[in-house]
């Protein structure tokens, strides 16, 4: 498993970067990992409000269907459209294909460090 370079992330497999007032929001590489080949993604629209804890966005896989849950609360600010018309980017560059973008952050859940979340993995799979 894979980490990103300043990020922390969340229990619901979700990474998040902060910078200045915006914050960028993915799926972090446990999470694609487990999903399998990414086939189709749902995002919302700009402008739209996000809740922590709340589900934002859904990937499909050539398992299932699964929820993305924000991490934050905020305003999308910009998609990354992209990944709309090529969502296995995800599966090849999970840090690098970030799914939301996201301003005005009122609230976030209890994030974890790099290494609060492989410790959070690894309790996972025990």
């Amino acid at each position: 498993m894979k980490l990103g370079e300043g990020l922390v992330y969340s229990k619901s497999h979700e990474w998040v970067k902060f910078e200045g007032d915006t914050a960028w929001v993915g799926l972090t590489d446990y999470a694609q990992s487990e999903l399998g080949d990414l086939v189709y993604v749902n995002l919302p629209e700009a402008g739209d409000e996000i809740e922590v804890e709340e589900t934002f966005a859904d990937v499909e896989s050539v398992k299932a269907v699964s929820d993305v849950y924000s991490p934050i609360t905020g305003t999308v600010c910009e998609i990354n459209e992209e990944l709309l018309d090529s969502p296995e980017k995800i599966n090849e560059d999970p840090y690098g294909a970030w799914l939301v973008k996201v301003e005005n952050v009122t609230a976030k859940e209890e994030l974890l460090s790099g290494e609060e979340y492989e410790a959070f993995v690894a309790s996972e799979q025990a």
